[in-house]
């Protein structure tokens, strides 16, 4: 399991998580699903579970419970945040103490089109459109996956607008609407981004 601390109290882990802290309530949260989704629940709940013991151990066998919107939350009193993200084979997930949470993971495209870079990414779409392809589609994606984290943040999701939240490509961190976002390097080979609350 690798593990940044993005910002004082805000972890991101992905990797193989350490076996046997899968509790009952996550068994059961994969059981009569399909075999892709059971293994990606249990994956993503089985690196939450080793992230949390390292940075939360009194929350690393809470309840994970649906909050707004859907949005997972830890059932227990302490309740630090957490998000979980799937894309392929990885698997991302953040942990912020007393505060909301939110992560998203997402392979490059082999293309984007021009209707998806003028919707998520306007001001910066002559930008993009003189990189060569297959970097405007990573860098677009760095874009997208703040807007996502963002929105999962908050727990707005699709109806949050995320590809109304201005992402400059050339920035690595910045701010919306009482969020900080970062884009996380130095992860995984693919782009992550995280949110997290400014203040708990």
């Amino acid at each position: 399991m690798s593990v940044l601390e993005i910002s004082r109290g805000v972890w991101v882990a992905t990797g193989e998580a350490p076996a046997g802290r899968l509790t009952p309530g996550d068994l059961a949260a994969a059981r009569g699903r399909p075999a892709w989704r059971a293994h990606q629940i249990l994956q993503g709940r089985a690196l939450l579970r080793g992230l949390l013991a390292e940075v939360a151990p009194g929350s690393a066998a809470e309840p994970v419970v649906a909050g707004h919107n859907g949005k997972p939350v830890l059932a227990g009193r302490s309740r630090p945040g957490i998000s979980i993200s799937h894309d392929e084979e990885h698997t991302v997930v953040a942990v912020a103490h007393g505060r909301r949470v939110g992560v998203d993971v997402q392979v490059p495209p082999r293309r984007v089109g021009h209707s998806m870079v003028r919707r998520c990414a306007a001001p910066y779409a002559n930008r993009l459109y003189r990189m060569p392809a297959h970097l405007r589609h990573t860098v677009f994606t760095e874009i997208w996956t703040v807007q996502e984290a963002c929105v999962k943040t908050d727990g707005s999701g699709i109806g949050g607008c995320p590809w109304s939240i201005d992402v400059p490509p050339h920035l690595d961190h910045g701010d919306w609407h009482g969020l900080c976002w970062r884009k996380v390097r130095d992860l995984i080979d693919v782009p992550v981004a995280c949110a997290w609350e400014a203040t708990p």
